[in-house]
Order: C-alpha cells, then sequence, then structure tokens
C-alpha cells in the first residue's frame, strides 16, 4: 500500500479528487486551478477557475458543476468556461464551498466552510435538479466529505475542526435523519478531511496533519491506516481499471520552510493500490 507520487504539482491546497471518464480530475483550491489527467497517457489538462475552487463533479449533460468561492458554476471542458448558476450563500462572503459528492439519484450534497476557519458558518446543501437547500445539519467551521452509500440511504459528513465524523440517514426524498457519532479522530493524528466510500462499505478519510489515510469498517472500526512521506492528505478517489486504484490529494498548505524543505513531494498527488475497489461516481442531475 506503499502510496508513489504520480503528480509532481506541488500544490498549495490539492483537494476534490473523482474518476470519470477515464480521466482523474482535481482541483488546488488556493491556486483557482482545475485539473485532468489522464494515467493512461500522462496527460495533465489545466483551467483557470474564477475563485477558489473547491471540486467538480459530473453531470447527465456531459458537463461538470464546480463548486466556486462565489457560487455553483457549470464547467464546460470544451469551451473551459465557467458560468454561475447559483449562490447558496449569498449573505455569507466569508465562506467558500469545500467538498461534495453525488448520490445514485444524482444529487449533489455540498458543504461550505468558513475561509478563515474561525466561524461556525459552514453548512451542508443539497442540489437536486437545479434546486439547491439547506440539508438542516448544525453549521460547523469547515464541512468536509460528504461521502454516500452505494445504495443512497447513508450519508457521511465530517467536521473537520470537531474532528468527527457523522453518519445520517437519507430518506428516498433526500430528507436527512438524526446525524449518529461514526468516528472521533484522537488528538495527534491530525484532521479528517475528505472521505469517501468503497465497494465493501467502508469509509476511507485523508487526514491533514496526519500523515495517512485511514479506513474504517462500517461500524466505525479502524481497519487500515496507509502511511505518507507527506501531512496533509485531503481526500482520496478510486479510479483506473475496475476503479481499483486509489489516487490521493495532499496540500503544502500550512507547512513552514523546514517542513517543506523536509517534504519535497508535498502538495503533489499520489497512488496506492487500496486492496479494494471503488464505487462509480453517479452523474448529477442538474
Amino acid at each position: 500500500m506503499k502510496p508513489e507520487s504520480v503528480l509532481s504539482i506541488g500544490a498549495t491546497l490539492g483537494e476534490g479528487p473523482v474518476w470519470t471518464g477515464d480521466r482523474l480530475w482535481f482541483v488546488d483550491i488556493k491556486e483557482h486551478r482545475l485539473y485532468r489527467h489522464d494515467p493512461a497517457t500522462g496527460m495533465l489538462d489545466m483551467w483557470h477557475a474564477p475563485d477558489q475552487i473547491g471540486w467538480a463533479l459530473p453531470t447527465e449533460r456531459g458537463d461538470m458543476i464546480a463548486g466556486v468561492k462565489t457560487g455553483l458554476h457549470r464547467f464546460s471542458p470544451e469551451t473551459g468556461t465557467f458560468s454561475l448558476l447559483h449562490d447558496p450563500e449569498p449573505t455569507r462572503p466569508d465562506n467558500r464551498l469545500n467538498d461534495a459528492a453525488t448520490d445514485p439519484a444524482g444529487r449533489i450534497w455540498l458543504g461550505s466552510m468558513h475561509d478563515d476557519e474561525t466561524e461556525a458558518s459552514g453548512a451542508l446543501y443539497r442540489l437536486d435538479k437545479g434546486h439547491c437547500a439547506h440539508a438542516g445539519l448544525p453549521e460547523v467551521v469547515i464541512t468536509n466529505g460528504p461521502a454516500i452509500s452505494a445504495d443512497g440511504r447513508t450519508l457521511w459528513h465530517t467536521d473537520t475542526l470537531g474532528k468527527t465524523i457523522w453518519r445520517v440517514a437519507v430518506s428516498e426524498d433526500g430528507t436527512l435523519g438524526t446525524p449518529e457519532l461514526f468516528v472521533t479522530i484522537e488528538d495527534g493524528a491530525g484532521w479528517p478531511d475528505g472521505c469517501v466510500i468503497d465497494a465493501e462499505g467502508c469509509l476511507w478519510t485523508g487526514l491533514f496533519g496526519g500523515w495517512a489515510v485511514r479506513r474504517y469498517d462500517p461500524a466505525g472500526k479502524l481497519m487500515e491506516t496507509v502511511k505518507f512521506p507527506v501531512a496533509n492528505i485531503t481526500k482520496i478517489a478510486f479510479g483506473g481499471p475496475g476503479l481499483g486504484m486509489a489516487y490521493a490529494t495532499t496540500a503544502r498548505k500550512g507547512l513552514s520552510a523546514a517542513e517543506l524543505e523536509q517534504q519535497p513531494l508535498a502538495g503533489d498527488v499520489f497512488a496506492f493500490d487500496p486492496g479494494v475497489s471503488g464505487l462509480p461516481v453517479s452523474p448529477a442531475n442538474s
């Protein structure tokens, strides 16, 4: 399971990896960059977003929905253009959109966060057929995840600064139940960042400042820890043939000059064999 650097890009804040169309998509939030990588050819494409970009997810139309600080945008890979669709937080200019995932019904579950990481103004939203609504969960400083089960009936939601991951039941119409504590990350192990569910129903989470990715079983028991040569691992995505490879984004953000000298691969994209396959990404219905 030893991770190896496969893209030496030194991202300030690499995030949002997602596999679609035999390509790996990911972002560098702070540099306003959206990337597309073809591991088969080594090709790497890059587009500049209008502002800080947290993620981009494929849609049924063949384009993408991107979460930018200024709101939800439709992105066209053919033209490279971003078109604003909706701002879910017009009265919260100090927030930005941070992480997202689609469920089997095509809904996008997306979270916001306070950009200076000091106020509990981050919320979870549900985008369904163009309609965006607050999901009803308590607000936190930094939302992360979310991750969705294969049947779409369970959602995992991360409170990064609270070092907790919560499990929530999802009804058929997208209404959420009462959150239940799934995992608490112990002191000294970093902060839980993006998470994703594998084909066996287990949750993988990146640990920012924790030098590792962890895998938890459906009951919240720690199963595996994958150590990295860099401190800040933000999220993994399953990709490649049979979705049997794990790709991890990392970050240089917050590292001192001395720490960066000790971590020359910080901000790179890594890959490792997780020993399990992932779930395909459902296209968004918006």
